[in-house]
């Protein structure tokens, strides 16, 4: 099938802008291949050090003879995702021995749940977790000890993070592994008319609580359509995935053949053989737009449109809004999963999940079919999906047909022609509005402003009253600089219900709405954010807000002459305790939303030139 032009014209942008970047990028990992540490270089004292521990894989780390694979682990067993990763380094050891290598756990990530900080101080910590697990994954890789990665992590920042480190080593073969989705609960739908109703005083804390228990309420991803299966999805798209190991639960004997099939492909792509897929290779500028088109043909999380800048500058690769509003014109909506429709990515999967997906943006061109996967049989492997035949990993025909069309459509007959996510901008700047759940007669909103600094403000002027009535709500100083850039699903079912009484509401905010993102139109990530002079800090309450997807604007409607009178609103005082002020560094280094929101890759950059 023919590249589409869209398609094609906003990859040859790419490259065209990031060839300076991603050519440093590629003679770096050049120069770390051929120069860089590794364990035939290492003194006597500094591999003794490093195979002490090692038991009966003592003798062949010493040796050097066969693969050491580094196991960078995001285990915890707070974190519901996260918990089925504790018995994955004993599994990995096994299947890597099975091929006369080693494995060992290189270190571990910090991984927070934005479930639990959700609404609450530590929430301020979670976007520069990111960067946190960056260099927590650069720690690990440093000690030269390795041939070839293993990546065990699924949620928000964790996965962007890994990646973001382990492309600083891009000369190593790489192959994510997932853990799968928690069994599906309580219905997503259902969970949230509970919210709604708890935030009436309808309902009380023990049914709320009853809810959220009944819903997460087991090992595994939510099964919500988030930024963590969001993850996942894009994972597949780059091929970085053995094929189809997104949506498999946990703790089942698929998704240990699975995790099996990682690792011995991780052994089958090293530098010593004549298959050699270093990762920073397999994620190239197609590679990216690929997880662009992912992100857009699903309905994806809004936070991958700051987690994929920032994964692509780490590999050299510059992309910003326009690429992402460009292709949205271009690829159609597929999927019908919660906050998006009534299904969960269980639902999702038994479908026909990635491999449909991938199977029809293929046959209409929408995906770039060249890309150097971690698959044996390159990208045409993930239009089929894995099951067991008598205990042995085997994958079916190519999906071809959806299984419920309620959840999962063809390119050729979408839920919309559109990806549903739109660059708008104007005078408050540049921001992104997620359509895919909003009612088309939502997409343009004006009404007055109410302004808040604090989205607990907002909670208490909604049970006061005060929101009963068409209003933009203005929550600003929520950018990276000003307070780390917290997600405010906090706010979601309140503006749910002004929008269920029949006002015309939306939100305008330089912060992060999440993954759940749902029916009320919103601007989020507005960049220059507010700190310490953006545009958001010239609003007054009162003043008339117009925003559009149709027309692509967000607008003041506010004289220019007034409104560049208008003084700038300073930040009220910053909040201490939870560890925030330790990442005080972070926030004054931290770039705008469109480039990553990094401090770390700002740095990076500012030295490189």
């Amino acid at each position: 099938m023919r590249l589409n032009s869209v398609l094609a014209e906003v990859t040859e942008r790419i490259i065209r802008r990031s060839a300076p970047t991603r050519r440093r990028y590629l003679d770096l990992i050049t120069r770390q291949q051929d120069r860089g540490v590794s364990r035939p270089r290492l003194a006597c004292g500094n591999l003794a050090h490093a195979f002490a521990a090692s038991g009966e894989d003592k003798t062949a780390i010493r040796s050097g003879a066969a693969m050491n694979i580094g196991i960078v682990s995001a285990y915890n067993d707070m974190l519901s995702a996260h918990q089925p990763y504790a018995r994955y380094p004993d599994q990995i050891r096994l299947f890597a021995r099975e091929e006369g290598a080693t494995a060992q756990v290189a270190g571990c990530v910090p991984a927070m749940c934005d479930g639990v900080t959700q609404g609450q101080p530590g929430m301020e910590l979670s976007l520069f977790s990111r960067d946190t697990i960056a260099l927590s994954t650069a720690v690990a890789l440093s000690h030269g000890m390795f041939e070839g990665v293993a990546l065990l992590g699924i949620c928000d920042k964790i996965v962007p993070g890994l990646l973001m480190g382990a492309l600083r080593f891009g000369h190593l073969p790489t192959v994510l592994v997932p853990a799968g989705p928690m069994p599906s609960g309580l219905p997503n739908k259902t969970k949230q008319q509970v919210r709604q109703l708890y935030t009436e005083g309808k309902v009380g804390r023990d049914e709320l609580l009853d809810a959220e228990a009944a819903s997460y309420h087991s090992a595994g991803t939510c099964t919500f359509y988030g930024t963590a299966n969001t993850n996942q999805m894009m994972m597949e798209v780059m091929g970085l995935h053995v094929p189809g190991a997104a949506f498999v639960t946990p703790n089942t004997k698929l998704r240990q053949a699975l995790t099996r099939e990682a690792v011995h492909r991780v052994l089958a792509i090293g530098m010593a053989g004549d298959d050699y897929r270093p990762l920073g290779r397999c994620i190239d500028e197609r590679a990216i737009v690929n997880a662009a088109v992912g992100l857009l043909a699903t309905g994806g999380s809004t936070n991958l449109a700051i987690h994929l800048p920032a994964i692509a500058r780490a590999a050299g690769i510059v992309i910003d809004w326009e690429d992402l509003d460009r292709l949205s014109a271009a690829v159609p909506l597929l999927t019908r999963v919660y906050p998006n429709g009534a299904a969960d990515v269980n639902g999702f999967h038994a479908a026909g999940g990635m491999g449909f997906v991938i199977a029809t943006l293929l046959d209409t061109g929408l995906l770039h079919d060249d890309i150097l996967t971690v698959a044996a049989g390159g990208f045409a492997d993930y239009t089929r999906t894995p099951a067991l035949r008598d205990d042995h990993l085997v994958w079916g025909d190519r999906q071809s047909v959806s299984g419920d069309d309620t959840i999962l459509r063809p390119a050729s007959d979408p839920f919309r022609t559109d990806g549903g996510m739109r660059l708008v901008q104007g005078n408050l700047g540049r921001g992104i509005f997620k359509t895919s759940a909003v009612s088309p007669d939502r997409w343009t909103i004006e009404a007055p402003a109410a302004v808040f600094d604090d989205q607990e403000e907002v909670l208490e002027a909604f049970r006061a009253g005060k929101l009963d009535r068409d209003v933009v709500v203005v929550v600003r100083f929520q950018g990276p600089a000003a307070n780390g850039m917290p997600e405010l699903h906090k706010l979601t079912p309140s503006l749910g219900i002004l929008q269920d009484r029949g006002y015309r509401v939306a939100l305008v905010t330089d912060g992060r709405m999440s993954g759940a993102s749902g029916k009320v139109p919103a601007v989020i990530h507005l960049t220059p954010e507010a700190l310490p002079s953006g545009p958001l800090a010239r609003v007054h309450d009162g003043d008339m807000i117009r925003l559009s997807a149709q027309d692509g604007t967000i607008e003041a409607l506010v004289d220019p002459v007034e409104w560049a009178a208008r003084e700038i609103r300073a930040q009220p005082g910053s909040e201490e305790g939870t560890g925030r002020e330790l990442f005080t560094f972070m926030r004054l280094g931290a770039d705008s939303a469109e480039r990553g929101a990094s401090a770390m890759l700002a740095a990076m950059e500012h030295q490189a030139v």
